[in-house]
């Protein structure tokens, strides 16, 4: 427990988080009430992992498999449609994200994000 400047002396917890469990966390506690029920925004996400995001964001949607299940996209163009579809499916009141490494297939993910626009 550790003390957060002049907080009338009342104690406050500290969370130490690495900025992929922030995000992750952050995503997992936002709510939308859709239709009078309480709903998560974010459903969950896309990923195909390798250099850059596996190490961080890999850990931290493990961590909340639960809360936001990341399902194994075979190829970025693909997961981009998908999300789209799902965000479609919900009105766009919910969204799910896709997760790539950098490189030639994350600009799969743009020729979707620029098809989905169009209709």
């Amino acid at each position: 427990m550790g003390f957060l400047g002049d907080n009338m002396g009342q104690a406050v917890d500290t969370v130490t988080l690495t900025t992929a469990q922030a995000i992750v966390r952050y995503l997992a506690n936002q709510y939308i009430e859709i239709d009078g029920v309480e709903a998560r925004v974010c459903g969950g996400g896309f990923g195909i992992f390798g250099h850059g995001n596996v190490t961080c964001l890999g850990e931290a949607f493990y961590d909340n498999r639960d809360a936001l299940p990341l399902y194994r996209g075979q190829n970025e163009q693909g997961m981009g449609f998908a999300a789209a579809a799902y965000a479609k499916t919900w009105k766009r009141r919910r969204f799910m994200f896709c997760s790539a490494s950098a490189g030639p297939g994350t600009a799969n993910l743009l020729t979707a994000s620029t098809r989905n626009g169009n209709d």
